[in-house]
């Protein structure tokens, strides 16, 4: 589990399980993540066999993200992840919030 651990790693995982990303479209995928916050996270999942880092010898110079085929095997935690947060998670909360409120507004018709 360590090398998942980290405040920013499942989703910079996720977006890269979705297709290979450049650092500055990583970093405007995952709003709210500083620079170097996406640096470090990058390095040790990098160091941890999760991330393939690519420099291509280009002018100016081009780096790509992507997952590892070893990462590959963590897909089904991440859609179970997903199923999980659809059904009990932030929004899914929201959602039946509104539909209580909703549900609580609707007046029975006069007898």
């Amino acid at each position: 589990m360590r090398p998942l651990t980290g405040k920013w790693k499942i989703e910079i995982m996720w977006a890269l399980a979705q297709h290979t990303h450049r650092f500055g479209e990583l970093r405007r995928a995952l709003p709210g993540i500083t620079q170097h916050m996406l640096t470090v996270q990058l390095r040790e999942l990098e160091a941890d066999g999760l991330v393939k880092r690519t420099a291509y010898d280009e002018s100016p110079p081009r780096v790509e993200y992507d997952i590892t085929e070893a990462a590959y095997g963590l897909r089904p935690v991440f859609e179970a992840f997903i199923a999980w947060s659809k059904q009990y998670g932030p929004i899914a909360r929201r959602l039946k919030a509104e539909q209580e409120r909703k549900g609580a507004g609707a007046s029975s018709p006069p007898a």
